[in-house]
This record gives C-alpha cells, structure tokens and sequence, in this order.
C-alpha cells in the first residue's frame, strides 16, 4: 500500500535485512530500496531526517559578510555617519560651553585648595589680588591662588548637601524631600545671582573680561562659609552659629569686593571717554558692594533652619 505524498527532504536510505523466504509477507517491503525524490529534492514518502548543514558554512557566511563589497560599503556609511553625528554633538556644547575653558577652572591642586580656603576664611592680610596672566592667558588657578575656580564652589555645594542631611537627621526632620528642596534652592541661589550679575552688567554696558564661570566661581564660594556656618551651629548651639555667621558673612564680602573691583573696576580708563563716563565708576562700584552684601543673606537663608 503506497503511503500518502508527504515532503521531506532526502536523507541516505538505511538497508535492512530480507525477511525470510519461506513466511508469505502480507506487505511489499519497500524500506530496502530509496525513496522516490521529486525535482525539488523532497522524497514523497517517509519521515523527516534530512541531513544537517555543513560545518564550515557558518564561518563561510560570516566571512562572506565582511568581503561583501555592500556590506563594507553599509559599514563605512555607517561609521562615517556615526562620526558627523558625534561632530554636530560636540559643535553644539561648543556653542554653549567651552570644554577647554571648563578644564581651566578646575586646574587645581592641593596646595591651591588649602591656599584658597585659608585666603576665604582670612581674607584681610592678602595683599595682591591682581590676577596674573601669561602672554593674554590667564594662569591656572594651581599657579595662581587669586584665580577662580570651580573645583572648591562644587565641592563646597556637595559638602554643604550632605552636612544638611546629617544636621536634618539630628533634628529628627530628616526626608529625601527636604533634602532635595535644600539642594534645589541653594543651586537656585546661585543661578538667580549670575544672571542678576549677568544682566546689571549688560544694561549697564560694563565692559570686563568677567565671564560666566567666573561669576559662577564667586557665587559659590558662598558655600565654603555655609559650611562653616552649620559646623559651628551644630558644635557650640545659636551663639556658635551666629559668631561663625558674622566672621564668614564679613570674609566674604571683603574677598567678594577685593576679587570683583580687579575685574570690574580695573577698565575704568577704557570706558572713560563719552557722555554719562563720570557715572559708570559709581555703577561699578554699586554692582560690586551689592553682590558683596547679597551673600551674607543668602548665607543666613540657607543655613538658619539646620540650626534650631
């Protein structure tokens, strides 16, 4: 009885013995001989056993793939694709933030840190706070102490954060919430300072060669005395608090008008000539003081509900 028509690929036929010769067989023997194959290489009848890959071809297939003349040319499309994408990225943080100016501020070392932190907690026996340069460039701030930075003001604000934290646990007030508001409003702080700088300097068509790093620098050594500030308050209670809150209020404003007037008031001669040249040195003198005065409080507003 021929079995019904099935597709399946063509294996090597297996042989089997002849039944004996002497029994009438009650069905033709047809496993000894090979199957019929159709033109698509398909045996007609049977079970499934087709024979498995060559084990070279895989290797062969991913050689293939790499001398392809298509695929290297994908490939090289590709990577040259990657590369415009990763110039355009990089051409626009240009546009916004100098990568190699950023590098300058935080050219610091540990003889500058120490050096810096003792001239703002005692800023009244320095002398020279010109800032030195070398051929038009500014020096580094690890050869020049009066230099801003940006190492110590970032450093100082992750101080200042964790300090809040453990002052907020020993009141028993602690919660990511509070902290993260803490966080917030002192980065907040700083960012309405600059720009208030930014924007006073503008209508008042100050010319200085203050950027924006630099302001950012001097609006965040604030944190230096904050930190200051809380340590007293949790060691020796209110009277610490307000004793250490005077001392770094008075160094910073002292360091904030000495550092500023180099920059600000140092081009008087180059803005003299024209109507309205005898106001502008009172205008830069008003800029000056009031971002000194705005630090002690912003100082008080950001530490006085750590110490209760």
């Amino acid at each position: 009885m021929a079995l019904p028509h099935q597709g399946y690929r063509a294996t090597k036929p297996r042989a089997r013995a002849a039944p004996p010769s002497g029994d009438p067989l009650l069905f033709d023997d047809t496993s000894s001989g090979a199957p019929p194959i159709n033109n698509q290489n398909y045996y007609e009848s049977g079970y499934n056993m087709g024979a498995a890959a060559p084990a070279g071809q895989g290797a062969s297939g991913a050689n293939n793939l790499f001398t392809d003349p298509m695929a290297s040319a994908a490939m090289m499309y590709g990577s040259s694709l990657a590369n415009q994408g990763k110039d355009m990225v990089n051409k626009e943080i240009s546009r916004f933030m100098s990568v190699n100016k950023l590098k300058y501020f935080f050219a610091v070392d540990t003889k500058y840190v120490v050096k810096k932190l003792m001239l703002l907690m005692f800023p009244y026996t320095h002398q020279d706070w010109e800032v030195r340069y070398h051929r038009d460039t500014p020096l580094t701030p690890r050869h020049d102490v009066n230099a801003p930075d940006l190492y110590i003001p970032t450093m100082a604000f992750i101080t200042y954060i964790l300090l809040a934290g453990m002052a907020l646990g020993i009141q028993k007030r602690f919660s990511p919430e509070v902290l993260g508001l803490c966080a917030s409003t002192a980065l907040v702080w700083v960012i309405i300072e600059v720009l208030v700088m930014l924007l006073s300097l503008y209508l008042l068509t100050v010319h200085t060669d203050l950027s924006t790093f630099d302001l950012v620098a001097y609006s965040g050594y604030k944190y230096v005395g904050m930190i200051f500030t809380v340590l007293c308050g949790l060691l020796f209670g209110s009277d610490g608090y307000y004793v250490a809150l005077a001392w770094s209020s008075c160094a910073l404003m002292f360091f904030i008008v000495r550092s500023l007037k180099m920059k600000i008031l140092s081009s008087l001669s180059a803005d003299s000539m024209g109507a309205g040249a005898s106001a502008k040195p009172r205008f830069r003198l008003y800029i000056t003081v009031a971002s000194a005065v705005f630090q002690p409080i912003i100082i008080y507003w950001l530490t006085a509900h750590l110490v209760r």
